[in-house]
């Protein structure tokens, strides 16, 4: 499955859920996550979207190594199973909140 249908599906549950998908576009600042995801309950998510075996580069892992020693959240979501899981744990998430 392509990156773009993943994403796209995955928007459509989060909005489904009451939350936001912004595409996260930072000129001069390469490797930046591709969404930002917002909960209902004020949760913030950055999400790097990729297909099962696609490849993350140094600069996301670099970037990505910045968010988490920032205490955001961050998540790395390969493939349609893993967005699934994703989209579960969010949804548990906001039943338990």
């Amino acid at each position: 499955m392509l990156e773009k249908d993943i994403e796209s599906w995955l928007n459509k549950q989060i909005e489904q859920m009451g939350g936001l998908a912004f595409k996260f576009v930072s000129p001069g600042n390469p490797g930046v996550p591709d969404r930002i995801y917002i909960l209902p309950n004020g949760e913030v998510w950055f999400a790097e979207l990729k297909q099962q075996l696609g490849r993350v580069a140094g600069i996301q892992k670099w970037q990505r190594q910045r968010l988490l020693e920032m205490g955001c959240n961050y998540r790395l979501v390969r493939g349609m199973d893993d967005a699934k899981a994703y989209v579960g744990e969010m949804k548990h998430a906001l039943r338990t909140a």
